[in-house]
């Protein structure tokens, strides 16, 4: 079946609503909100929000104005991207950012906390072009649990559950109400955000 909101005319009622939260709570959204607050934990005050905020341009505002080019000519047809074919470019672009910014960290010694997020964000962009050259997977389930785990790991156990629960449950849940995933598509998201994040502990990247 065709994802619930793929047409205009079914965009009304809870359909709208659940895709106007899918665009808000976005992977971006997420990775620029947990880089500025990631920034400001280790650097509280004007030093850390420059560095988030930088990093959030990067990370997030580029790759969609990207993303809204892609559209606007034709390139892609639809804002979410369900024909997997269309994410190459919209992902390689994505890790180019990163990778800029993460030089740009790593050679001003901006703040360790937000340079592991870099990190994380990196490996996680590569993992996912890789899995969606054979199967699409749900970039926004990926996105919440991997906030939420960083959110479990910075801030503590409390945060973790009240933001990290809210998050996996709620994008979780729209997703598979505008049928944009499968469960197996949640579920594969679910597991490799944890995994990317968990993979650098070990690193003393997370802390």
């Amino acid at each position: 079946m065709s994802p619930k909101d793929f047409d205009e005319a079914n965009r009304t009622g809870w359909v709208k609503f659940a895709r106007v939260y899918s665009n808000v709570i976005s992977p971006p959204t997420m990775f620029a909100t947990l880089g500025i607050a990631a920034a400001m934990h280790e650097r509280p005050g004007w030093t850390g929000f420059a560095w988030g905020f930088g990093s959030g341009v990067m990370v997030s505002l580029v790759p969609i104005l990207f993303v809204l080019y892609l559209l606007y000519t034709g390139r892609i047809a639809e804002l979410h991207m369900s024909n997997t074919k269309e994410r190459l470019m919209p992902y390689l672009s994505a890790i180019l950012c990163v990778s800029i910014m993460l030089g740009v960290t790593w050679w001003w010694q901006g703040p360790d906390l937000l340079f592991g997020v870099l990190v994380f964000n990196l490996i996680e962009l590569i993992a996912l072009m890789l899995i969606t050259l054979y199967w699409l997977i749900s970039m926004h389930t990926t996105a919440a649990m991997a906030t939420a785990v960083w959110v479990f790991l910075i801030w503590g156990t409390f945060w973790g559950i009240v933001i990290g629960l809210s998050l996996i449950l709620s994008v979780s849940y729209v997703r598979l109400f505008l049928r944009r995933h499968t469960m197996a598509q949640v579920l594969a998201g679910l597991a490799l955000g944890a995994i990317t994040v968990l993979v650098l502990v070990p690193f003393g990247l997370t802390s």
